[in-house]
């Protein structure tokens, strides 16, 4: 701060306001009410299928919940797995993301990706078609996919309502900015909406870091 030389009490009061509404101004965007929709960082992890389960764990092999997650009814499993890429290198301790689904899935960072040797196309999770080819190890069998490991495209969860609230529907594309003092705004962040899910926008660990963000953390949809 300047040295200045204050004639009056009236001015030195007027200097500290001056002062305080500059740092409000600064940081209001912290306590925008607007920021009500939480963030959440997702870790690389594997969906499976019956069937994939029975090749990587044994015949009518189930689950075990580690840690429940912010969808309903999902959860982190204890079980992990290992993804192998085409250039010999792993990624170890891949945890299976449960309940069982319809479709076998490896979701990886970019930085996996590149670790691993291979491509990973963003794609909306379930949308594997045509996706990369990986090879899943697990403690009793190995499965190689044909088609299924990608980048997860941005996108928040919403109930119904919420998507009224937000005035969006399943489907749309738009922008979402996180508050902090390294706030950024995220573009192509797809809406996602359904009777079950619960109000969250996710990104992943590379996107989270990059932005210095973290699960919690609240953020807008920016018009």
């Amino acid at each position: 701060m300047q040295n200045i030389e204050l004639s009056n009490y009236s001015e030195l009061v007027d200097l500290v306001t001056s002062i305080v509404r500059e740092k409000i101004s600064q940081k209001q965007d912290l306590f925008d009410a607007s920021y009500s929709i939480p963030v959440g960082v997702s870790n690389r992890h594997i969906h499976v299928t019956r069937e994939s389960l029975d090749v990587l764990y044994g015949k009518g092999y189930e689950l075990n919940p580690y840690r429940y997650l912010s969808q309903p009814g999902e959860f982190a499993a204890k079980e992990a797995l290992t993804v192998v890429g085409p250039k010999m290198r792993a990624v170890e301790n891949i945890r299976i993301l449960g309940p069982i689904r319809s479709f076998t899935q490896v979701e990886l960072s970019l930085t996996d990706g590149i670790y691993l040797g291979i491509e990973l196309p963003i794609r909306i999770s379930g949308d594997v078609k045509d996706s990369t080819p990986v090879t899943i190890i697990g403690p009793k069998g190995v499965l190689h996919l044909k088609e299924g490991a990608i980048r997860s495209a941005r996108h928040i969860h919403m109930t119904p309502a919420d998507a009224g609230n937000f005035n969006v529907k399943n489907g749309d594309e738009v922008r979402v900015e996180i508050a902090g003092e390294g706030g950024v705004i995220f573009k192509n962040v797809h809406i996602r909406v359904s009777e079950n899910y619960k109000l969250d926008f996710h990104i992943d660990t590379d996107e989270g870091n990059c932005a210095n963000v973290k699960t919690g953390q609240l953020c807008k949809i920016v018009r």
